[in-house]
């Protein structure tokens, strides 16, 4: 059974324990309800695309609250400084950049992909999430692969009545879409 709802401090700190015990979560990000769990918990990767029912391929991006908590995934080796500079100055918001990814970033977080997809976030209680985590969230929309994503709490129990370990409730950011994806380095829309 899927667990209520959550939004006092005690609660994002049940959260917060879930990640910790290889859980996932779901919580309000800029724009819908986005599913997490700590990046380098394969086992609880791998539950989080079960739950999606989404191909491991594909990736997914990572958030923070902070640029200290998404800058040991960039390859700063092979960024420019403007690349840097451009996507700094967006941070924190709801941008997010695609990167080189660094060495040791797990394979199963970029799908296979070159780069890595980063995103500081200034939402509120996406930020408090990564904050009390103390570090980078996997980030993907809460919905089965190819249907809406959820944008309430509500919707998110309703697509997932079981496997999900807790729900931060609070409200989404207002934005229509998810956040737009552009490439760092050459500033191209991804997702716009």
């Amino acid at each position: 059974m899927t667990p209520p709802a959550v939004s006092s401090g005690d609660d994002l700190a049940q959260a917060v324990d879930a990640l910790r015990r290889g859980g996932v979560v779901a919580y309000p990000t800029e724009a819908v309800f986005g599913l997490g769990c700590d990046p380098h918990d394969h086992a609880a990767f791998a539950r989080l695309f079960a739950l999606k029912q989404r191909p491991p391929t594909q990736g997914v991006l990572l958030i923070g609250a902070e640029f200290a908590h998404v800058a040991p995934y960039i390859d700063l080796a092979a960024t420019p400084a403007s690349a840097l500079e451009r996507a700094r100055a967006s941070w924190p918001g709801p941008h997010t950049w695609i990167f080189p990814r660094a060495v040791d970033v797990p394979e199963w977080i970029a799908g296979g992909h070159a780069g890595i997809a980063l995103r500081v976030t200034a939402h509120p209680p996406a930020a408090a999430l990564c904050r009390a985590f103390g570090g980078a969230l996997v980030s993907t929309s809460a919905n089965r692969h190819g249907e809406p994503p959820a944008r309430r709490s509500e919707d998110v129990q309703h697509a997932f009545p079981t496997g999900i370990d807790a729900i931060l409730n609070g409200e989404t950011g207002g934005l229509e879409r998810p956040t737009p994806i552009r490439d760092a380095i050459t500033g191209e829309s991804v997702r716009s």
